[in-house]
């Protein structure tokens, strides 16, 4: 394994870590746990893309969400930029949830 995607396997659970300090205001859990993370790509620069979803497309605070997301992924050091991706493909249900999410939201 080489220093690099030790490096780049580092900042994706710190970016991961960072992830899970974003909450949606009308849900008691994290944007990571609901499952609302897609894909989470690190280019051999540092520039993060991240592909996520919303609960449901018209949602109130998607961008003050989406900045949040951003702006605390800049701040990682190491990370040269972040970019945030709104997919709604697949749609979000909670099937995506994790089960600490699912048992916190009562679906177990």
């Amino acid at each position: 394994m080489n220093d690099q995607y030790k490096e780049k396997l580092r900042l994706e659970e710190t970016i991961i870590g960072v992830l899970k300090t974003v909450y949606d205001p009308e849900i008691p859990v994290n944007i990571y746990e609901l499952g609302l993370i897609y894909t989470i790509d690190i280019d051999d620069e540092y520039n993060v893309s991240i592909d996520m979803t919303l609960t449901a497309p018209n949602c109130p605070v998607a961008d003050s969400i989406l900045m949040e997301v951003r702006d605390k992924v800049n701040f990682i050091q190491s990370i040269k930029s972040a970019v945030v991706n709104l997919v709604f493909d697949p749609p979000w249900d909670k099937d995506m949830m994790s089960e600490e999410a699912k048992l916190e939201l009562g679906f177990l």
